[in-house]
């Protein structure tokens, strides 16, 4: 099958956190019925995502947040790319984020049964590469919940 030609990607992400970042908006989505991320920053040591929701969580609500996305990495699920036609998109998969420019052919990304998306980015083949999620830190600045977190690498 030929290679579809698509946008550019200016970035060069830490596929473990880059996937990990996947994890974590849909582990948001099930436990808040709150959007992807509108505003993120993932970098190789440290990672920060933006969350609007209508009230602040409790701190048993960020451990929960922390614990479902290790029970999800934990579950060792395959990360899958496909390209598929932009009007033949599975249901459910936000574009608003897209830029206008975009290719009709899309890039999506599958982390097992659990997220799918359409992103240019680089992930792991599999979420058992992925090490240990950390949340650091929050803030909540209505409407906006703040993550801060990081990845433990397991030891080898």
């Amino acid at each position: 099958m030929e290679q579809p030609v698509l946008n550019e990607h200016n970035k060069q992400e830490y596929p473990p956190m880059h996937t990990v970042e996947h994890i974590l908006n849909q582990t948001m989505i099930r436990l808040y019925g709150c959007p992807r991320s509108r505003n993120t920053h993932i970098e190789k040591k440290k990672g920060k995502c933006d969350y609007t929701l209508p009230t602040p969580p409790t701190e048993e609500e960020i451990q929960k947040i922390e614990r479902q996305v290790n029970e999800v990495i934990a579950r060792h699920l395959p990360v899958e790319i496909s390209f598929t036609n932009r009007d033949e998109l599975p249901a459910g998969i936000d574009l608003s984020k897209l830029p206008e420019e975009a290719t009709q052919t899309l890039r999506v990304v599958r982390v097992g049964d659990y997220d799918t998306c359409a992103c240019l980015g680089a992930h792991v083949s599999n979420t058992a590469e992925i090490g240990t999620f950390k949340i650091l830190s929050f803030d909540y600045n209505a409407p906006v919940l703040r993550l801060r977190f990081k990845i433990i690498p397991d030891a080898r």
